[in-house]
């Protein structure tokens, strides 16, 4: 682990709801928005690990809720 990354990252979510961190200064890419998490990026990296339970894609889950 690199201990002297001290850039600001920000947790994203795509349409999927599938996460990651992105750099807070950066414009994000298309099909993402930030969630309103900002910190470290263990910080974030913590946060995703605590929200994101179901890997699964949300049209996956949809579509198996459904069958």
């Amino acid at each position: 682990m690199d201990d002297s990354d001290t850039r600001e990252y920000q947790v994203v979510l795509n349409d999927e709801e599938q996460y990651s961190i992105w750099l807070a200064d950066k414009p994000l890419p298309a099909g993402w928005h930030a969630d309103g998490t900002r910190g470290t990026k263990d910080e974030c990296l913590d946060h995703i690990e605590q929200v994101w339970t179901d890997m699964r894609p949300l049209s996956v889950r949809r579509r198996l809720a459904n069958a």
